[in-house]
């Protein structure tokens, strides 16, 4: 397999499903602060021009949660096979998709990389972090992991956006109103395959 990426969240993502699924893979870099995503060569692999993308075979696959359910279910691990469990799985990782990354990449923008600093903007997308936070810990404290007992693509897809918050917004989590979600990350962040994919590339 060919995993073109760059360290980023949605990057990290599915390095991380690599490891943990023990898949063997390259590692194509594609540095997005050159532009390098919008190469016509690139582009031939995923039209909107975004990383991560992933080539298996005559198997072409970008979005980030449309590799880890290909993955999983190349592998039939991570993700449930049916019922309850299944649904569960994939409506966390649209979460992930819908919410949690929009959002905080929104305030990453707005809070470290706008040429005007907007307060409203910074203030609505902040506000709308701690709410969905807010979600999050309601489930994990009910759950071990977001989609229930099972860690799953769910846990993968949302928790290198927290690192992000954490690491590179330099945002910490507030362990007395967030105590679950803190529990949980500090749980996936020691995880052998979460640290090796992190490093990716």
């Amino acid at each position: 397999m060919d995993l073109y990426t760059f360290g980023t969240p949605n990057g990290h993502k599915i390095s991380i499903a690599l490891e943990e699924l023990g898949l063997p893979y390259a590692v194509h870099r594609v540095d997005i602060t050159k532009g390098e995503q919008f190469a016509p060569q690139f582009q031939t692999i995923n039209p909107n021009g975004k990383i991560p993308a992933l080539v298996d075979g005559d198997v072409v696959v970008f979005e980030s949660i449309a590799i880890l359910i290909y993955l999983a279910e190349k592998t039939g691990k991570l993700l449930p096979e049916s019922g309850n469990a299944r649904y569960a799985t994939l409506a966390w990782c649209m979460f992930q998709a819908s919410a949690i990354g929009p959002m905080m990449g929104q305030v990453g923008h707005f809070t470290l990389f706008a040429k005007e600093k907007i307060p409203y903007a910074i203030e609505r997308y902040s506000n709308e972090v701690q709410r969905l936070f807010g979600v999050m810990e309601t489930q994990l404290a009910q759950h071990r992991f977001l989609a229930g007992e099972v860690y799953s693509i769910a846990d993968i897809a949302t928790w290198p956006w927290l690192a992000a918050w954490v690491n590179f917004y330099k945002a910490p989590l507030d362990g007395e109103k967030f105590p679950s979600i803190l529990r949980w990350f500090r749980e996936i962040e020691a995880r052998p395959a979460v640290q090796r994919g992190v490093k990716v590339p």
